[in-house]
């Protein structure tokens, strides 16, 4: 009987860590759905409540010299760009998929993504977010993302 009790306890206890992730997975997902309508609409306010008070940013890509580059943006930085939006503009990254990974108050997200321009593919690449768990609200305190205009047949069929 005792055996039996702790198999239950201990499938029961799995279950609720199993749950509680799912939880944790959706709510760094809507953080991040919230993250990408921002940018698209071009609400730098929208856009920013997703974002913590000492977010890094940086994007990597290769030249057409063949140089890899890295480089930095500050948060304001991404806050006006996205405020001087013109209206006319469509942006639309695509995120083909999202895979999640918890533990505690920290979080990493990679999303392949491709970005579309008025309609008209830009580039591909991928993001890799870093969330903090702030108290019970989910911010992103680490974006970097990788752009490139190559080997992107896949993912321009899937607008």
């Amino acid at each position: 009987m005792s055996r039996i009790i702790i198999v239950f306890t201990v499938l029961l206890c799995s279950v609720t860590a199993s749950a509680q992730n799912q939880n944790e997975e959706k709510s760094i997902k809507e953080v991040l759905k919230t993250f990408f309508i921002g940018l698209h609409k071009g609400d730098s306010t929208l856009l920013k409540s997703t974002l913590h008070k000492n977010l890094k940013i940086q994007t990597t890509f290769t030249t057409s010299e063949g140089e890899k580059q890295l480089r930095t943006q500050t948060k304001s930085n991404l806050l006006k760009q996205v405020a001087s939006k013109k209206t006319a503009d469509m942006y639309l990254e695509k995120i083909h998929s999202y895979t999640i990974h918890v533990d505690g108050n920290l979080a990493s997200v990679w999303t392949p993504y491709s970005f579309f321009l008025n309609g008209n593919f830009s580039h591909c690449g991928a993001n890799s977010f870093q969330l903090f768990n702030d108290n019970g609200i989910w911010k992103i305190i680490y974006l970097v993302d990788m752009r490139r205009r190559a080997n992107c047949e896949d993912a321009k069929q899937k607008k």
